[in-house]
């Protein structure tokens, strides 16, 4: 959902500035412009000040939407890279309207047989800016949703800058959304996504 209605906050609520990370308490009363409400949380910004924030979805009625029911989590069954994939387009950007696979974000995704049984999942990825203090809050997301996955027991992510995104790892799709010329400035990504493990 995208829009940039104004919406008076019903209730304070605890939100996340954009792109600092710093903690905030948004006040009762407090008018903001709801700018986009995708994979759990929603982004807005403040009517006064224009100010960013990021909101968790069980904030959902303090901006008068329906909170949604309780996520279920993917079936169960054998983990699969589609499972994987699946859980990761609900990560998005808070900035920009468009999952981190998408956006070209996650440069490796391996996962592995564990001794004690159960897998681990190893994730390796970037942000589209090195300074973004968003860092840790889509790190935590990853972690939390691929933790949900079937026979998941750990997740590590591992945020690099090495080598720097740049628009040419986005997908076709989101080069599009974006505006961007299809092929321009386009180039294969440097780590390959979901390799097995050997």
């Amino acid at each position: 959902m995208t829009s940039s209605r104004p919406v008076k906050l019903s209730r304070d609520v605890d939100a996340i500035e954009i792109p600092s990370g710093a903690s905030k308490t948004l006040r009762s009363g407090s008018t903001v412009r709801l700018m986009q409400s995708r994979g759990g949380s929603h982004t807005v910004t403040a009517a006064d000040t224009g100010a960013m924030y990021r909101i968790d979805e069980k904030h959902a009625d303090a901006l008068g939407l329906a909170t949604p029911p309780p996520d279920p989590g993917p079936a169960s069954g054998p983990l699969t890279d589609k499972l994987i994939s699946d859980q990761l387009k609900t990560v998005f950007d808070p900035e920009i309207p468009i999952n981190i696979l998408e956006l070209g974000l996650v440069y490796s995704c391996v996962s592995s047989p564990l001794k004690e049984g159960g897998n681990r999942i190893d994730v390796k990825m970037t942000l589209t800016a090195p300074g973004c203090g968003m860092s840790d809050v889509l790190k935590a997301d990853v972690e939390s949703k691929l933790s949900r996955l079937p026979t998941v027991k750990q997740v590590h992510v591992e945020v690099v800058f090495d080598p720097p995104w740049h628009p040419g790892l986005m997908s076709e799709a989101a080069r599009l959304q974006l505006g961007f010329e299809p092929e321009a400035d386009k180039e294969a990504p440097v780590f390959p996504i979901y390799r097995p493990k050997t």
